[in-house]
C-alpha cells in the first residue's frame, strides 16, 4: 500500500541528540509533519548488548509505524550501526539512517578520498562508517577517532568553551596528522560544536554534518517517490520520550533551535 504524502516523517533516537536531525528536516522540508521519539529513559545505548539495542530499535520503529509515518529515519548512530537492516526488513515504508547518509555525503565531497570519522566509542568500534564509505568508494582511506567527552560537553552547553576546544585539539590531532580532507561528524550531538571543530581542523577540511546529509537524502527520497506533502500549511511536530530527565527542556531546545512543545511521555 502506498504511503500518504500528508503523513508525517518518523524520526527516532536513543535520546535528545536526534533533534539535530529534526532541526535540519524542519529547515530543508518546512511543510512536513514530523513525529520524533527519543528513548530518554534507556539512554545511553552504547553500553548495551547488540541484542538489547536491536530489540529497543524495533520496538520504537513499530511505535512510529503505528502513527502511520511515511518514512522512518534512524537518527541514532548506535541504532543504525546495529539494527538498520533489521528495521528495513520489517518496515513497509522507506527507512533511512544517519550512517548511510553521512557516508554518502563524505564520498561526494572528498577529493583525496582521505576521510576522517569522529563518533562515540560504540559507533567507532562498530566500524559502520568505514564499511558504508568503502561500499561506495573502495579505495577510500578512513581514519576513525572516538571522542567520548564531546557528548557530555555539548549537553553541558560548553559549545565554545576553552575546555571543549582543548579536548577537540587532543582528539583530532591524529586525524589531522593523516591529512584528511573530509571529516564526518558521526554523532548527532556534534553539529552543535561544528564551528569549533571547523576551527580546529582548518579551512582545507570539509565537515560532513550527518543531520544535514540526512535532511537532503530525505528530501530526495520524498520527491522521487511522490511523497512530499502538498499542503503549505503550518506542519505538526510531535515529540515522544520515555522519560523527562532533569534539564531535558534546556538541552532539547538547544538541539532543536526552537521551543520544544507537544512532548508526550510513553511508559513501557
Amino acid at each position: 500500500m502506498r504511503s500518504d504524502p500528508h503523513s508525517a516523517i518518523g524520526v527516532f533516537d536513543s535520546g535528545v541528540g536526534g533533534l539535530t536531525v529534526v532541526r535540519a528536516l524542519m529547515e530543508r522540508l518546512p511543510f512536513e509533519h514530523i513525529v520524533y521519539f527519543g528513548d530518554t529513559a534507556r539512554v545511553p545505548y552504547g553500553v548495551k548488548s547488540v541484542e538489547t539495542i536491536a530489540h529497543y530499535t524495533q520496538q520504537i520503529a513499530q511505535f512510529l509505524l503505528e502513527k502511520n509515518v511515511k518514512v522512518l529515519i534512524i537518527a541514532c548512530n548506535t541504532m543504525a550501526a546495529v539494527a538498520a537492516q533489521t528495521v528495513r526488513d520489517a518496515a513497509p515504508v522507506p527507512v533511512l539512517d544517519v550512517i548511510e547518509a553521512g557516508a554518502q555525503a563524505a564520498v561526494q565531497v572528498s577529493i583525496s578520498a582521505q576521510i576522517g570519522v569522529i563518533g562515540t566509542p560504540a559507533t567507532v568500534n562498530s566500524n559502520a562508517y568505514a564499511r558504508a564509505i568503502h561500499a561506495q568508494l573502495r579505495d577510500a582511506r578512513v581514519y576513525s577517532q572516538a571522542c567520548p567527552l564531546f557528548v557530555p560537553l555539548v549537553e553541558e552547553g560548553w559549545l565554545e568553551h576553552e575546555v571543549t576546544r582543548l579536548t577537540a585539539q587532543e582528539y583530532l590531532r591524529p586525524v589531522i596528522a593523516e591529512g584528511v580532507d573530509t571529516l564526518v561528524l558521526g554523532c548527532t550531538h556534534y553539529p552543535l560544536i561544528k564551528p569549533l571543530l571547523h576551527s580546529v581542523m582548518g579551512k582545507g577540511v570539509r565537515l560532513v554534518d550527518s543531520a544535514e546529509a540526512m535532511a537532503q537524502k530525505t528530501a530526495e527520497l520524498l520527491a522521487a517517490q511522490g511523497l512530499l506533502n502538498p499542503s503549505l500549511n503550518q506542519p505538526d511536530y510531535d515529540y515522544y520520550v520515555t522519560d523527562v530527565p532533569v534539564k531535558f527542556q534546556t538541552i532539547g531546545e538547544r538541539f532543536l533551535g526552537r521551543s520544544l512543545n507537544d512532548v508526550h511521555v510513553v511508559k513501557w
